[in-house]
């Protein structure tokens, strides 16, 4: 399975209403993160679990949604998580 969808299916848990992920990875070739095989992503995620959370809460929910992926499969995560009515 792809790194991009293993990501999608782990962060159904916070049931988003749309998930864009988008692998820089290439764009970090010869980097020291990319050596050990983990990936460089950006996501952006729209889930009504955000509500009443602040940005730092809603990247804990995503990071422990993903466990050990940002340990081994990814190395940098660039994150923009909204509620529905902030898009």
């Amino acid at each position: 399975m792809s790194t991009i969808k293993l990501i999608k299916q782990k962060l159904a848990a916070l049931s988003p209403d749309k998930i864009e992920i988008l692998d820089e990875s290439a764009r970090h070739i010869g980097h020291k993160g990319a050596k050990s095989g983990g990936g460089h992503f950006i996501l952006t995620i729209v889930s009504c679990n955000f509500y009443e959370k602040s940005t730092m809460a809603r990247h804990k929910m995503i990071y422990a949604a993903l466990g050990e992926m940002m340990s081994k499969d990814i190395h940098a995560l660039s994150i923009k998580a909204y509620t529905p009515e902030e898009i």
